[in-house]
């Protein structure tokens, strides 16, 4: 089962413009945060946010950090505001016209959801190590890390592949102690491979933060998570006030977009402003404040295993009574006798008048094959840019130790930050030929070469969140020549077991297997003629089975 992007999408770092420091801030909010309870509280940390705080949600340029940040708010609720900004937006979006039929009104109602959605978690609820942490951890900073640490890795990353990560993190560094004190280079390295490399380097900018600024202790209300941590936004600050501090604290990420624009039929783009804090306070209006952070992962559990984007199984919904989208679709199964041509149902909100804004628009009218994954309304997305790299692997085989390749660090900011990789060259239409530019790059981190040619050895595709880039891999082998052991600062000869344990990007280990693919006895399409196995071997004629018996030894040994 796909589990969808728990984050919807990395968040943006919406601390600046604090009047006072971290430290005299967390001063004013320590008496607030020490009466709260391990697990669960009604006091009145539990009330509403006030009207436009924290809605913040997550340019091509050469950071990655800024690159995922364009990418996020363009799906995302405008940043904080200040507030008197804040309201008139929040006094904009109150005048918008929205059907009752889209929202909670009744308190029974609400109640039933709830009830439904958690009696069903308690039961179907999947055992995930960050889970155990959290319901087993009793010192509540340690609980938050913990916490935190899941949530930055389930942003664009499923639950299958953040596992292994999380378990190898929480045993490498327990506490927010043992992540400050890391190094970047060794955050970068454990984080190989899950992508969105910037998230690793927040993520322990913060934890140093926590550490030096605020006595260790973290912040313990969404708001503050918000204001004082960098990297965190709006939904990771209240999944860690809800989960750890027992705030009622409402979530948004894409698994509750899609559960909310189903139960409530929200037609309209979810990632538009109006629709985006509508959802944020359908959200708030629902979260259980006796069990908020089940209830939180209850939902997103529910949009990851059951309501999900292409197969949902409404059958084990269960919230499906409740369901807008599933009642149309039982209406539509009816008798179109039954309801006499265009007169509106009179459980739904009425469509033809253009008015409500959360509705399927008009150019988008009801698919009768998709069911409930008409909601929600797939968000229009720009396709990564295309770009093209040459990149080679430098090798020496005789090296003292054992075979060795030229590794490179990338600049400390931008895209895969502070990652090593094979000495690269960025490719212009109507620049010089690659192997030209790559042998001078090679000559600026090895010095002279006597090896003028490099080898083409195939291309790699690789697609990140924002560019499609091609990388010309190559291939030069130091054969039979002086081994050269030191490496300029930022450059180093690693073993090919150092590699696949260093800090490099899933792009770079595509290239090395292309290089590894050409190498003898290493590669499926390298001719192996001093190998062969029976599996491999095309079975005999008749003919030649009788040869070969003629011909073999015959052996004292019987059989």
């Amino acid at each position: 089962m796909e589990d969808w992007f728990r984050g919807h999408s990395n968040e943006q770092n919406a601390a600046g413009g604090l009047g006072q420091s971290g430290s005299d801030f967390w001063e004013s909010q320590r008496t607030t945060c020490g009466h709260l309870p391990q697990k669960k509280t009604e006091n009145a940390i539990m009330r509403k946010p006030q009207a436009g705080a924290g809605s913040g949600r997550r340019k091509q340029a050469a950071s990655q950090e800024g690159r995922e940040q364009h990418s996020r708010r363009s799906r995302q609720a405008k940043p904080l505001a200040p507030d008197g900004l804040a309201g008139q937006q929040e006094e904009e979006v109150s005048q918008a016209p929205i059907s009752p039929y889209h929202l909670f009104r009744d308190t029974a109602e609400i109640i039933a959801f709830r009830g439904s959605l958690l009696s069903w978690y308690d039961r179907e609820k999947r055992d995930l190590p960050w889970r155990r942490r959290a319901e087993d951890e009793v010192d509540l900073n340690r609980r938050a890390y913990a916490v935190w640490v899941s949530e930055v890795m389930l942003q664009q990353t499923q639950v299958a592949t953040v596992i292994n990560y999380y378990t190898r993190w929480m045993q490498k560094w327990p506490t927010l102690q043992d992540l400050a004190s890391a190094s970047l280079e060794e955050v970068n390295q454990l984080w190989a491979g899950l992508g969105y490399y910037s998230r690793g380097r927040r993520l322990q900018e913060g934890a140093q933060k926590v550490v030096e600024e605020l006595g260790g202790h973290m912040p313990c209300t969404a708001e503050t998570l918000q204001k004082l941590l960098p990297g965190v936004g709006r939904y990771t600050a209240g999944a860690i006030a809800s989960i750890a501090f027992g705030q009622a604290a409402g979530v948004v990420d894409g698994n509750v977009v899609r559960v909310l624009c189903r139960v409530r039929a929200v037609g309209a783009d979810p990632s538009s402003t109006l629709v985006s804090q509508q959802l944020w306070s359908l959200a708030q209006q629902l979260v259980d404040p006796a069990r908020p952070g089940d209830f939180n992962q209850a939902a997103m559990e529910l949009g990851a295993t059951v309501c999900t984007p292409q197969h949902p199984l409404c059958s084990s919904c269960p919230v499906q009574s409740l369901c807008r989208a599933h009642q149309r679709v039982m209406r539509e199964q009816l008798s179109a006798s039954q309801s006499p041509p265009g007169i509106p149902d009179v459980e739904e909100c009425a469509p033809n008048t253009g008015r409500c804004q959360l509705c399927l628009p008009h150019t988008e009218s009801w698919n009768h094959t998709l069911g409930v994954t008409n909601f929600p309304r797939k968000p229009s997305r720009r396709p990564p840019r295309e770009e093209s790299s040459a990149t080679c692997i430098l090798e020496q085989p005789r090296a003292p130790g054992g075979a060795r390749v030229l590794l490179v660090q990338r600049p400390s900011s931008g895209l895969l930050a502070g990652l090593w990789e094979f000495p690269t060259v960025s490719l212009e239409p109507s620049g010089q030929h690659p192997s030209k530019a790559l042998l001078q790059e090679l000559q600026n981190w090895a010095g002279p070469l006597p090896a003028t040619y490099l080898q083409h050895l195939g291309e790699v595709v690789h697609t990140f969140s924002h560019i499609k880039l091609t990388y010309q891999v190559y291939g030069l082998v130091l054969e039979g020549q002086t081994s050269v052991t030191a490496a300029p600062p930022g450059a180093r000869w690693l073993t090919r077991e150092e590699f696949h344990t260093a800090a490099v990007s899933t792009a770079m280990k595509k290239v090395f297997r292309v290089y590894e693919a050409h190498q003898p006895g290493t590669c499926r399409g390298f001719k192996r003629s001093q190998v062969s196995t029976p599996s491999t071997r095309k079975k005999p004629s008749r003919g030649q089975q009788v040869l070969d018996n003629y011909f073999q030894p015959v052996s004292s040994t019987a059989q």
